[in-house]
């Protein structure tokens, strides 16, 4: 079994431990999951198996590297540090094999969030695939990333107002927020015509009341009290709770368009609110030097043009 040679500070003096290769691998999964049980299903082996290979990698290394709770694990400190540099040197190894293979069709990584993934990225697949033969895209679903180290794909879209440590960012696409209602519950409640016409409807939030807030500063009733009837997360459950009937929401465009196009729902004013940040496009230093990412990157800022 392939090992490597770390140097291990015991005592004042140095010794050298043999770590398996596997252990590493199995440690960097459980890391970016948060989970033994999905690490072991990714692996294809027991979830005995993964705490077991961790438990000697701590051992070897004489440190601890997860908070193992009863139905989580948490990453110390040690293994925070100890992940971000696995993830990132597992991902340029694998780049590097992909760039040294016989295959014609090169594989590239793109990380997106699911309201990304699911709206906009989706629905332009089979034209990437069409446009791009021979690239296999290889989308991914991506957590928020704050700085280099996060970075686990060859590209990334992701939201922010464009400061990120290490990284080159891009900006790809600007969003609109309105309101939006479905034609059952505006018939129901009646069909809103101003602004002030929202405090009728129960009000779908995503994580806090800020952007409500600032959309009715917007449009000139900063003071309206709202009927507030759930917080959401999750972008594209907010989306299903407007369509379902719920509650008003804000619409993110051009997300919502095709509800809004199909009547699916109502985009009751011509009053869109810009937030400071917007969609944008991440890339290592230097890697559009790669031909494949290159033209992947080219395709998205292409599609992201409003006739796109």
């Amino acid at each position: 079994m392939a090992q490597v040679c770390f140097i291990h500070a015991d005592r004042g003096q140095m010794h050298l431990r043999n770590l398996q290769l596997n252990a590493l691998r199995t440690f960097e999964a459980a890391a970016r999951r948060l989970s033994f049980k999905e690490a072991a299903d990714e692996l294809c082996v027991s979830a005995t198996t993964v705490s077991n290979q961790i438990r000697r990698l701590e051992r070897d290394l004489g440190c601890q590297l997860f908070v193992r709770k009863t139905r989580a694990v948490l990453l110390t400190d040690a293994g925070r540090s100890l992940a971000k540099v696995l993830t990132r040197s597992l991902e340029d190894i694998r780049a590097e094999v992909e760039r040294h293979s016989a295959s014609r069709r090169r594989r590239v990584s793109l990380a997106v969030g699911p309201i990304f993934g699911a709206r906009w990225m989706i629905p332009r697949f089979d034209r990437f695939r069409a446009d791009h033969p021979d690239i296999e895209l290889e989308l991914r679903h991506s957590p928020r990333i704050t700085d280099a180290s996060m970075m686990q794909a060859d590209i990334a879209v992701d939201w922010g107002v464009g400061d990120w440590s290490g990284l080159e960012a891009q900006p790809l696409l600007r969003i609109l927020y309105s309101p939006v209602v479905s034609p059952a519950l505006a018939a129901r409640l009646g069909r809103p015509e101003t602004p002030r016409d929202v405090a009728r409807f129960p009000i779908i939030h995503q994580h806090d009341r800020s952007e409500w807030l600032d959309w009715l500063r917007h449009a000139g009733c900063p003071d309206l009290p709202l009927r507030d009837h759930a917080t959401i997360v999750d972008t594209n459950v907010v989306i299903q709770a407007a369509l379902d009937g719920s509650g008003m929401a804000l619409g993110i465009f051009p997300f919502c368009q095709s509800f809004v196009d199909s009547g699916q729902l109502l985009k009751p004013f011509d009053i869109d609110l810009a937030p400071t940040r917007s969609f944008h496009l991440l890339t290592r230093p230097g890697a559009r030097r790669n031909r494949e990412i290159a033209e992947i990157c080219r395709w998205l800022e292409r599609e992201a043009q409003p006739d796109g």
